[in-house]
């Protein structure tokens, strides 16, 4: 699935990933591919990306997550 991770100043990442991992308002959950529609918001923590088992994490102060087809989309504060 793609991964896009961005702030009002620039896009942090873009990229495929096999697992995301995301810190929730009510705790952090994770998106797999197939994954059914979702937004939901982000408070501050790890954006933790798993691909081909390399794993990345970025910080993020919050914002918001939509999860449609296969595309996952932050838009961090």
């Amino acid at each position: 699935m793609t991964l896009e991770i961005l702030s009002p100043e620039r896009q942090i990442f873009r990229g495929e990933a096999d697992v995301i991992q995301l810190p929730g308002k009510d705790g952090s959950f994770g998106i797999l591919e197939n994954h059914a529609p979702i937004i939901a918001t982000l408070q501050s923590g790890a954006v933790r990306i798993v691909k081909d088992g390399e794993e990345q994490l970025f910080e993020i102060a919050g914002g918001v997550v939509e999860v449609l087809n296969n595309k996952v989309i932050v838009l961090s504060d």
